[in-house]
This record gives structure tokens, C-alpha cells and sequence, in this order.
């Protein structure tokens, strides 16, 4: 029989598990080392109290929104790397991660400028004027970061589409020890470093990134493996035709990632307009729920790798049981995370803060995270899933309705102090991530399910054919 039916047999999506979390595993390690800068700034800004904690909140917020702009278009650089390694011309993935390291630093350049023009609007959006004044220079510093960073990940990126994730994950977590240690000679004062707090923060990590960009750079160069990619001539620098393409592939990327990171981001100016204290717990949420969100990327990833191959062999119900694998491991992973969110909500504020008031909010946001994160699992990793049919352009339009269409709006209304406040803010993020995972599914199984049918009639016409002979 040419299509088994794997519908009633769990075992067949389960035995793909091992697959996914080995292919997943390294990218997982390397964004949870990203998101693990903002961790260790949040736990030691915590010990200095609530306002200083918000004020990194409110700045990173900023930064966040100027990171998925650029992250989302150095996406780009992996298909066209893998498609030229598969073809075995390098010259051409040459031009493609040259021109890819190009687009990136640009990028680099053009948000840290975009960060610093946008700095006036912090004294916009009703925020505390003493977290505002806190902000302020944390921004300018962690802004210059933007730069090596962004040219990290077209390191990243093009070491991902030979396959050899590794590399960006050893840079990343070696960085993120740089960056506690200068953050505690910088934050508190030790031996002969000065007393700059937030300062030094983000001191710590500004030189955090661009170790982790020296890192890579001399680890790749240095390997034989990827010596013909290092090769710089003057004719192939800049190529039209191929910035177009990086731009075609990298843009609705970068609008997805826009258009989820912004609500969050939202979150953080609304929790912002309530107070101190609720700015600082809203933090707090944030950031524990973004750690486990990071397996999910690395499972997104995965969706994408996998359902690339099965669609170029056109193996479409290998395709649609490998994609629904992932969807059903991410949604064990982060229901394991849900109820241990549920189980430690008390405990796990005071590994940011003592202030008391901060800590019992915090908790009850971490019952609505342990809630949306699975709503957040299954989006990204069906998003994924459609990256890997190279289906963008619809899937950006589902992103923004879910979470500007529907999620923000309810956020706005139940945020407001004489409604739900802080739990308000939060029943938005969940109504937006929930309407985007259920949107996505049904775009992925419409699209995946045309493809098996063809498949079935593709197979009855060659068999027909013959028969006939």
C-alpha cells in the first residue's frame, strides 16, 4: 500500500522525536544563550530594586522589537546556503553568505540609529519618569550592541545551512559567562571595576556580543571545511540580483517576528502605564516564559529543516506525519513547562527580586504564561512547518490579525487599572497566541493535506499508465 495510514498510530509520530530534539538541540542551546543575557542583566538588576529592573524592561523592550526586525532577515542566508552546499557550488554560496554578512551589518547600523532616534518616545507612553531616567542610558549602550550581533547571525545563519549548528551555540553560551562576569565586576563594583549598575549591564553585554561575534568569526575561518567560503574577491561583493533574493526571503520573516515580539513589547508599555511594581512582575513573566519559549524555536527550526527535505523528495505524507510530529513534542514539552510554571509560580520571582509586592504579582501572571506558552509552542512550530513550504506571505497576514487584530485590542481594554490590569494585559497575549496557533494549523493542514491528495493521484496515474502498458 503506497500511503500507510499513521492517523490511529501514535507510535509513528513518537518515533520521529529523537530525530527533532537531536536537529533542535543545538539551535535550542543557542537562542536560550540569547535569551540567558537578558537573565543574568534581570537577576542582578533585580538585587538593586524594582525600578531599576523595569527600567531594563522598558529598554530592552526597544531593543527587542529592533532584534526581530533584524534577526527575521538574516533568516534568508540558511535556504540559500543549504540550496548551494546541496548543489556543491560554493561559489555561489560564497556570494550568498558574503552578500549575507553584507545585508547584516547594514541592518546592525540602521537599528542601532533607529534605536537611538527612538529613545524620546520612552518620555511618550505614560511610563514611570524614574524608570524612564534608568532606561535612557541602559538603551544607548545596549543599542551599540545591535551591531556585532546582527553580524553574528550572519555567521550564524550560514553556518546553519551547512548543517554545522554547533558552532553559533558554543560562541553563544561561552559568551554568556563573558557577560556574567562583566556584569558583576560592572553592576556592583568589584576589585578595581566602578560601581555603573544598569551601566554596566549593559557594558557586560555589548562586550559579551562582540566576543561572541570574534568567536565564530575565528573558529569558521579557521576550520578547512569552510576555507572556499572565506575567500573575499571585489566582483562579488555587491550583486543586485542576490540582495533582492536575501531581501524576497527575508522580509515576511522579519515581519512575523516584528509582529509577535511588538506585542510583547506592548505588554511591556501597558504594564508600564499601571506602575512600578507591575512593570517590574511583567518582566519578570516575560522573561521565565521566554526561556521555555526557546525550545520551541529550536523545534520551529526543526519544522523547517524537515519539511524542506520531505517537500524537494515530495514524500508529502512523510512530510505532513514529520510536521505533525513536531507539533505534538512541542506540545509535551510545554505542558512539562505549564504545570512546573503552576507548581513553582512563588519560587520562582525571587530568583529576580525581594520586593514582595512584585513577587505575588509575578506569580499570578506565571499561571496565564504556563496557559499561552502551549498556544506559543504550536504557533512557532507550525510557522516553521510553513517556512518549510515556503509558504510566507499568507502566514504574516494570520500573524498580524491574531496578535494586533485580536490580542492587542483586549490587552488595551481588560489592561486598564479599573478593569483587570496587569492579568488583563496578559489575557491578550493569550487570546492573540491562541488565535495565531489555530489559524496557522489550519493553514498548514489545508496546504499539506492538497499536497498528499496530489500525491495519491500522481501514484493512481502512474499506476494506471502501467496497467495500461
Amino acid at each position: 500500500m503506497f500511503l500507510k495510514n499513521y492517523d490511529l498510530q501514535l507510535s509513528a509520530y513518537t518515533k520521529e522525536f529523537n530525530t527533532n530534539l537531536n536537529i533542535a538541540f543545538p539551535v535550542m542551546m543557542g537562542q536560550l544563550g540569547h535569551v540567558m543575557v537578558g537573565f543574568v542583566d534581570n537577576v542582578m538588576i533585580g538585587r538593586l530594586g524594582a525600578a531599576p529592573l523595569a527600567a531594563v524592561s522598558l529598554g530592552n523592550s526597544l531593543v527587542f522589537i529592533a532584534l526581530s526586525l533584524g534577526i527575521g532577515f538574516s533568516f534568508a542566508i540558511t535556504p540559500l546556503i543549504a540550496e548551494a552546499n546541496g548543489a556543491s557550488n560554493i561559489e555561489k554560496g560564497r556570494s550568498y553568505f558574503h552578500h549575507g554578512i553584507i545585508l547584516c551589518a547594514v541592518n546592525g547600523i540602521l537599528l542601532f540609529l533607529l534605536l537611538l532616534l527612538a529613545k524620546p518616545i520612552l518620555y511618550y507612553l505614560d511610563q514611570p519618569p524614574e524608570v524612564v531616567a534608568l532606561a535612557i542610558p541602559y538603551l544607548e549602550i545596549v543599542a551599540f550592541s545591535m551591531i556585532p550581533l546582527m553580524i553574528f547571525q550572519a555567521y550564524k545563519q550560514f553556518a546553519d545551512g551547512l548543517s554545522q549548528t554547533k558552532y553559533a551555540m558554543y560562541a553563544t553560551l561561552i559568551a554568556n559567562v563573558v557577560n556574567v562576569v562583566f556584569n558583576y565586576l560592572l553592576i556592583y563594583g568589584i576589585w578595581i571595576f566602578p560601581r555603573l549598575e544598569l551601566k554596566g549591564a549593559a557594558i557586560g553585554t555589548l562586550i559579551s556580543r562582540f566576543f561572541m561575534l570574534w568567536f565564530i568569526w575565528e573558529i569558521l575561518r579557521r576550520k578547512m571545511k569552510f576555507r572556499g567560503y572565506f575567500i573575499w574577491t571585489k566582483k562579488e561583493l555587491f550583486k543586485t540580483h542576490i540582495f533582492k533574493r536575501l531581501l524576497a526571503l527575508g522580509f515576511p520573516s522579519a515581519l512575523q517576528m516584528f509582529f509577535e515580539v511588538a506585542i510583547f513589547a506592548g505588554t511591556v508599555f501597558l504594564a508600564g502605564t499601571l506602575g512600578t511594581i507591575p512593570q517590574a512582575a511583567n518582566q519578570i513573566a516575560l522573561n521565565l516564559a521566554s526561556m521555555t519559549f526557546m525550545i520551541a524555536v529550536g523545534l520551529g527550526v526543526t519544522a523547517t529543516i524537515r519539511v524542506g527535505n520531505q517537500k524537494g523528495l515530495k514524500n508529502y505524507s512523510d512530510l505532513r506525519r514529520i510536521a505533525f510530529s513536531t507539533f505534538l513534542l512541542v506540545f509535551l514539552i510545554e505542558a512539562v513547562f505549564a504545570i512546573g510554571f503552576i507548581l513553582l509560580k512563588n519560587w520562582l520571582p525571587t530568583i529576580y527580586i525581594n520586593n514582595v509586592e512584585v513577587i505575588v504579582l509575578a506569580a499570578q501572571l506565571l499561571i496565564i504564561a504556563a496557559l499561552f506558552q502551549l498556544s506559543d509552542g504550536l504557533q512557532v512550530v507550525i510557522l516553521g512547518a510553513l517556512r518549510g513550504l515556503q509558504d510566507v506571505k499568507f502566514p504574516t497576514l494570520i500573524c498580524f490579525i491574531a496578535y494586533w487584530i485580536i490580542g492587542f485590542p483586549i490587552s488595551i481594554y481588560f489592561g486598564k487599572a479599573e478593569h483587570l490590569g496587569s492579568i488583563g494585559i496578559w489575557l491578550g497575549l493569550f487570546a492573540g497566541l491562541t488565535a495565531s496557533a489555530v489559524m496557522l494549523y489550519f493553514r498548514f493542514n489545508y496546504l499539506s493535506r492538497k499536497l498528499v491528495l496530489k500525491e495519491k493521484f500522481d501514484f493512481k496515474q502512474r499506476s494506471f499508465s502501467n496497467t495500461e502498458i
